[in-house]
């Protein structure tokens, strides 16, 4: 990765909202096919019977299922797409039904930020149907418990604690991204080694987990984790008073190798799972998804492009902002038709310059050629 451009205007290459929404369903809506000669085939010669000697009949390998093709016009779109960004990026679509993918750098570990916290609660509904817990367990949030960042339950939390329960502390972790809530969860089932055993056990491929919140954020801006970063504006002053090549430093060695990568393909591969019933009980399947739909965050991501008719549930993870660029600005999620097919869609963006607008227009011209190849 090039070193970041510290003194230099942001070039004005703006893409119109409208303009790239557009260009995605054009692109998907113009569907292509490709012919392939078969190869020649040259048959060996039968072999020679030797007297005394017997030879047994090979016995034929049992055939593979060959996977579905995916849609040429949503492959062409989809690269399309790629190519028009500048930036790291990384997108998979899965269709949940007909198992075709979709990929593009789908394979390369990216940034999650808080998107990990959809695993967290994967494990925490995972110890529910093992019986080692309860979505009504009550659970105690103290003032040593805050992180750092977006922790709307910061606010609740007076005197000796504030009192919630497992269920409310998923609610808020996945619907609001509360980083305390989703840290006190990581806490209440044994921390990250438990996360990863999860991740381990359910097969759910190149998804790493990293060590929390506090510590993750910390290191990514070249700082040590103390206490005092979590009230008021004491991380973001400490942050302020580094040396502007410690930061960077510490952001391009996060974007390089990020605790909390994760490939694309693998996450969409797991929510395809997670919709299919095959990580956790239909029970907390169901409360799971139904949760991810009443997601308040990411209304403009992949969200902004869900039509009337449609259900669509889903994580964000927004990273820290260094000289213009951000480590990682992503939105994943189940996309479910009127009809009943669905879909899963993994866009992450590693690092880029590029504008707010323009990432959530490139996430909204996804959706709408998923959308156009369904229809």
């Amino acid at each position: 990765m090039s070193s970041i451009p510290l003194n230099r205007k942001e070039k004005v290459n703006a893409v119109h909202h409208r303009a790239l929404f557009g260009a995605a369903v054009a692109i998907a809506v113009l569907a292509g096919c490709q012919t392939t000669q078969a190869p020649q085939i040259t048959r060996a010669a039968a072999p020679v019977p030797i007297p005394g000697f017997s030879i047994a009949a090979p016995k034929a390998a049992p055939s593979r299922p060959v996977p579905p093709a995916a849609p040429a016009a949503l492959v062409a779109a989809v690269n399309e797409l790629a190519r028009g960004f500048d930036g790291k990026l990384g997108i998979a679509v899965r269709s949940i039904d007909r198992d075709w993918q979709v990929a593009t750098n789908g394979d390369i570990a990216l940034p999650q930020q808080s998107v990990s916290k959809l695993w967290v609660a994967m494990a925490v509904l995972d110890a529910v149907d093992q019986g080692r817990a309860r979505l009504d367990d009550p659970v105690k949030v103290t003032r040593e418990d805050l992180t750092l960042f977006h922790q709307p339950i910061a606010a609740m939390v007076r005197g000796d604690g504030y009192q919630a329960t497992v269920g409310e502390l998923l609610q808020r972790s996945l619907t609001q991204s509360d980083n305390t809530a989703n840290d006190r969860l990581l806490r209440f089932i044994g921390g990250p080694p438990v996360v990863r055993d999860f991740i381990h056990r359910k097969g759910l491929g190149s998804i790493k987990f990293g060590p929390g919140e506090r510590l993750l954020q910390s290191q990514t801006a070249g700082l040590a984790w103390q206490p005092e970063f979590a009230t008021g504006n004491g991380f973001i002053r400490a942050r302020a008073s580094l040396p502007i090549d410690t930061r960077v430093k510490a952001y391009q060695a996060y974007v390089a190798d990020p605790p909390d990568g994760a490939a694309p393909v693998a996450i969409a591969d797991a929510l395809a799972k997670l919709k299919r019933g095959a990580i956790l009980s239909a029970t907390s399947t169901r409360y799971l998804i139904d949760t991810m739909e009443s997601s308040k965050t990411g209304k403009q991501r992949l969200a902004g492009a869900v039509p009337t008719g449609w259900r669509f549930g889903h994580k964000t993870g927004t990273g820290q902002d260094l000289a213009g660029r951000t480590a990682g600005y992503n939105d994943v999620g189940i996309l479910t038709a009127p009809d009943g097919r669905s879909y899963a869609i993994a866009v992450m963006i590693g690092d880029t310059a590029r504008p707010v607008r323009e990432r959530q227009a490139l996430m909204q011209a996804v959706v709408a050629s998923v959308i156009a190849t369904h229809l």
